[in-house]
């Protein structure tokens, strides 16, 4: 994942990332200390990594693996420099809580070099593997843009994911479940227009509502994640869950772009 490195961001993070351990087999105890240590590393780079001007991106990437799940949370800063005596709105235990509720635990950049806390945490189950959601290139900062894969992860991820992000406007609880309904089309769709089943999506959040954009693909592919949502046997389509349905074409790919209105639109 990557987005702008900005407190109300922090949330979707968690989510996120909690839809993914929940998804690999990660227990309650689990899943609350990975929220725990998540919340703890974003803050730091929203308090810390980009002062005096407009946030800059952070990057996540959370990988099962070894028993447990791995996240790197990195900014392209000035680097971590705590103030304990600061008054900042994360847990104030900083690096030692994370430290602490993380099997391992490094540190990696200096000043102005940006820097990159890795942790793991134990996923208190027997499964090892590949399943990853990163994020290869930096980011741009007015959206949150995730590549998730293989395909059985994309739902669980994207699904807490707009749940996060739809909390922050007025979307009634009917259109979230509308948009929960479409993610878990996307979620079958989606991995067929990508060769390596890894999903690339962003979702920008505006006033108006958020708007979802899967891709790039291949030429032809958004057509056919579009054409995914009919529903033969009602002879109608899940398009009709979302104010606004299009497929973009650029140099990059080809883009499949739902909207969903907030009550202010």
């Amino acid at each position: 994942m990557s987005l702008p490195a900005r407190a109300e961001n922090v949330a979707v993070v968690r989510h996120a990332l909690a839809g993914l351990a929940e998804r690999i087999g990660m227990d309650d105890a689990g899943v609350a200390d990975l929220k725990t240590v998540v919340t703890e590393a974003c803050m730091n780079v929203v308090v810390h990594a980009y002062p005096g001007k407009d946030p800059g991106p952070i990057e996540i990437e959370a990988i099962p693996e070894l028993e447990g799940l791995t996240v790197a949370v990195r900014d392209f800063g000035m680097g971590i420099r705590p103030q304990p005596e600061a008054d900042r709105p994360s847990l104030r235990i900083g690096l030692t809580l994370i430290a602490a509720l993380s099997r391992s635990f490094e540190i990696r950049g200096g000043i102005d070099r940006g820097t990159e806390i890795r942790m793991h945490l134990s996923l208190r189950a027997d499964r090892d593997r590949p399943e990853s959601i990163s994020a290869p290139v930096p980011p741009a900062v007015e959206q949150t843009e995730m590549r998730v894969g293989p395909p059985e992860l994309v739902g669980p991820v994207l699904g807490h994911a707009l749940a996060a992000l739809a909390a922050r406007r007025e979307i009634t609880v009917d259109r979230l479940a509308d948009a929960m309904l479409l993610s878990d089309a996307i979620s079958a769709g989606a991995p067929h227009a990508f060769e390596d089943g890894h999903v690339s999506l962003s979702v920008a959040d505006r006033e108006e509502g958020l708007v979802l954009r899967v891709g790039p693909m291949a030429r032809g592919g958004a057509e056919r994640l579009r054409l995914s949502l009919d529903l033969p046997d009602l002879g109608r389509s899940l398009e009709v869950l979302a104010d606004e349905v299009r497929v973009e074409r650029g140099e990059d790919g080809e883009f499949l772009v739902l909207g969903i209105a907030s009550l202010a639109a």
